[in-house]
């Protein structure tokens, strides 16, 4: 299926026919393109309820804000821009995925392909790009923040399939910036899966006294099966260069990529390092079209650097700790 007359027929719904619209599209078309059409009138919508919403708040005044109305009216504007530019990336990731819906083969029907994820490490071989076996530790320097990684002695029943427990805490300079539990399973084949996470955001906030992180939201936090999110392939066990692979998908809040660039790289941090078997891996996602990072996965150890395609800057491992090290 070509998107491109898609994308002209978008432009043809104005925005009081975008059910109308979405209902005709939701009828004649099926795959990863449908979805990105649907999600583009989501979006429109969403904003319009905010702005709705802001300008009610304007309101609620005894001297007309008309700067109020003003500053909604560009909020507005901007995120019609931002809603077209990851409308378009999601179409760009369509056509590099043939327009293929997303199915996982995860679930209580696949239960039976997935491993003990206790025995990971004893009796299961890990995956060499993510070992998962419990107590396993990575620190990684990310400038003025610290994540420290590590494979939890517990596990999370998520649709019939047991994941192990991974928490990674970022904190900046020493205190709470994010606190986060991550789900994976491990298939017999050695693939890893990326079945949801639980994320605790923090901020600062000048003049509190004593200074200390205040829990702020949840974004981003998804689980397979809840909200219709589906899990996704973190990382394959033989990866295939040129492969592209959906980790996640909770349209909206969760839509990493990934494409396999190179089994045969070479990167080095204080906490590892690989001369020509490194997998390198490109990482997107269409929520945020202008981010794009290389990860470099040493055999043994997993992610040792981040590189931000766009600034250059990087994420290195400092230490690891466990099976490998």
């Amino acid at each position: 299926m070509n998107p491109k007359p898609l994308r002209r027929n978008l432009q043809l719904c104005s925005a009081l026919v975008l059910v109308a619209c979405s209902g005709s599209a939701a009828a004649q078309d099926f795959g990863c393109t449908a979805s990105a059409r649907l999600m583009r009138f989501a979006c429109s919508s969403d904003l319009r309820d905010s702005f709705y919403t802001q300008t009610a708040q304007c309101q609620d005044s005894a001297n007309f804000d008309e700067a109020c109305v003003e500053d909604a009216r560009a909020e507005l504007d901007e995120g019609e821009e931002e809603c077209s530019d990851v409308f378009e990336a999601r179409l760009d990731l369509c056509d590099a995925l043939d327009d293929a819906t997303h199915e996982p083969p995860f679930g209580p029907a696949f239960a039976s392909n997935f491993v003990d994820p206790t025995e990971i490490g004893s009796t299961v071989t890990p995956n060499p790009w993510f070992p998962l076996v419990p107590g396993n530790r990575w620190t990684y320097d990310a400038g003025d923040e610290l994540i420290v990684v590590e494979v939890r002695n517990q596990t999370k029943l998520i649709q019939g399939i047991n994941c192990l427990v991974v928490t990674d805490i970022v904190s900046e300079d020493g205190q709470l910036v994010e606190d986060t539990d991550d789900w994976f399973a491990q298939d017999v084949d050695g693939n890893v899966w990326y079945c949801g996470e639980i994320a605790e955001n923090y901020e600062l906030f000048e003049g509190d006294d004593p200074e200390t992180a205040e829990f702020v939201d949840i974004e981003g936090s998804w689980k397979s099966g809840r909200d219709r999110a589906k899990a996704g392939m973190l990382l394959p066990f033989e990866p295939l260069p040129g492969t592209i692979i959906r980790q996640e998908v909770r349209y909206g809040d969760a839509e990493d990529v990934i494409e396999i660039e190179s089994v045969t790289a070479t990167e080095s941090a204080p906490g590892g390092a690989c001369s020509e078997t490194c997998l390198r891996t490109r990482d997107f996602t269409p929520l945020d079209p202008e981010v794009e990072e290389n990860k470099f996965y040493a055999p043994g150890i997993g992610l040792i650097v981040e590189i931000d395609s766009e600034t250059g800057e990087r994420v290195e491992l400092v230490e690891f700790a466990g099976v490998g090290s």
